[in-house]
């Protein structure tokens, strides 16, 4: 084969591996537009799954309005979309809608909830014949002073039109802030803060629900009292599809790593407020989890000889922290 034929073949190559990555990253998702995202789980070896998508805002909508169509929360898009005005953004200015994850550090088992990325990802257990899923959702989670546990739990009780009882605490905190008292019992309602739906975990003698809200925008935010909130929508989906006894991991990963094949991608988040010590010299916990990841034993199955990092990339990740999986690794030339 002369010079020609040789370049023109590995072009070819080259073409075939871009194009098997792109399938790979393909094959192994079903989405479902907007709502519910449902995809169907990769092998254990792939860490990423999902798909990036672009729209167009139009004259009456806000980025709000837009992240719950595409089941999005609110700090999800408002840092995917830096330039893009929250309230007022331009009619017909392009949105990111960050709908491509990593999965956490964590059994692909029961619900996984990620607080610094504000989601909550579902592994059901597949029927016969079934391919398994994987399911995710926006998640609001407790404020700085009202943290959401972190640790294993199960859901130990489902329930339909709930009635809240408001724990003492929070009832003293409202006047302590100056705000109407809260009434001894809510009953179930469109004044209900717990929404339709309520799933109790066995955290914390069980005062912690996963459940909606009656205020959706919150969704994506740090706005409750410890509780894990979805949309009115969402946790009817989920609130139908998850067992009594299902296992619950509350994990704080505001960074992760995964492999697409031989590509490793990284996926920043701004850390938790009450991490911002832990979190002081960014930059460094970023590279220190890069080297711990590629020193895993499943790193080390999947390094090829010519593996590089590319630290400009990353460092770019780094400062804009977008909460989008960003490919950092390249071949050496």
């Amino acid at each position: 084969m002369n010079i020609t034929g040789k370049i023109q073949a590995i072009g070819m190559v080259s073409h075939f591996l871009s194009f098997l990555i792109v399938f790979i990253s393909f094959v192994f998702v079903l989405a479902v537009p907007a709502r519910a995202e449902t995809w169907v789980l990769p092998p254990e070896d792939i860490d990423i799954f999902g798909q990036m998508r672009t729209t167009q805002a139009g004259r009456a909508d806000t980025l709000l309005d837009i992240a719950r169509m595409y089941n999005i929360g609110q700090t999800e898009i408002v840092l995917a979309n830096p330039d893009v005005d929250r309230w007022m953004p331009e009619d017909g200015s392009k949105v990111i809608v960050p709908s491509r994850h990593i999965f956490p550090q964590a059994e692909r088992k029961g619900l996984v909830l990620n607080l610094p990325e504000m989601r909550l990802y579902y592994f059901p257990v597949p029927e016969k014949n079934e391919k398994p899923v994987v399911m995710t959702f926006p998640i609001g989670i407790g404020r700085m002073d009202w943290e959401t546990p972190l640790g294993l739990s199960k859901i130990i009780e489902k329930k339909k039109d709930p009635t809240w009882v408001p724990p003492e605490s929070i009832k003293k905190h409202r006047i302590a802030n100056g705000e109407p008292p809260l009434p001894n019992v809510v009953p179930p309602g469109p004044d209900n803060p717990l929404g339709r739906y309520a799933m109790r975990l066995s955290i914390g003698s069980g005062s912690y629900l996963i459940h909606g809200t009656i205020k959706p925008y919150g969704v994506g935010m740090r706005v409750s009292s410890g509780c894990i909130r979805l949309y009115p929508e969402d946790i009817e989906n989920l609130f139908g599809k998850v067992p009594v006894g299902t296992q619950v991991n509350i994990v704080n990963q505001p960074i992760k790593l995964g492999w697409l094949l031989d590509q490793l991608y990284i996926e920043l988040h701004p850390p938790l407020e009450e991490d911002d010590a832990k979190y002081n010299d960014y930059q460094q916990n970023v590279f220190d989890a890069v080297n711990d990841f590629l020193a895993d034993k499943k790193s080390q199955r999947q390094l090829s000889s010519n593996f590089e990092i590319d630290h400009e990339v990353l460092k770019q990740a780094i400062r804009e922290k977008k909460g989008i999986p960003i490919l950092i690794s390249r071949a050496q030339a």
